[in-house]
């Protein structure tokens, strides 16, 4: 079993920059794939970005690419997601998943999720 826990999350104005962080325990991510997910209001969750497990290769939805950066640190178990440029459309709930699988972009594929933390922009 994993547990995550994010953290971070807030308000910012558009333009600007959030770093969202994801406490694991429970066992080492390590062994983990690892991917940021959001949901805004009336929308289905969505892809956000991974970080694969064995060979470290990061993936970006096209939405994002280029703004956000994903991280991980195996050594403090955490995972993070710094968001700049921030614009109103990344307004949504922010989760960290953990897969053992090597990556994925749909959210079925992950066996372990956190809470979430909100993350809204504003005009």
């Amino acid at each position: 079993q994993v547990q995550l826990v994010e953290s971070g999350g807030g308000l910012v104005q558009a333009g600007g920059s959030l770093r969202l962080s994801c406490a694991a325990s429970g066992r080492t991510i390590r062994s983990y794939t690892m991917a940021w997910f959001r949901q805004a209001p009336g929308k289905e969750r969505e892809f956000v970005a991974v970080f694969t497990r064995s060979n470290g290769y990061t993936y970006y939805a096209d939405s994002v690419k280029g703004r956000f950066t994903i991280s991980r640190d195996n050594a403090k178990n955490m995972v993070y997601l710094q968001m700049n440029s921030l614009k109103t459309e990344d307004t949504a709930v922010y989760s960290c998943a953990a897969s053992i699988g090597y990556y994925s972009s749909r959210s079925a594929e992950y066996d372990y999720w956190g809470q979430g933390t909100q993350v809204t922009v504003s005009s």
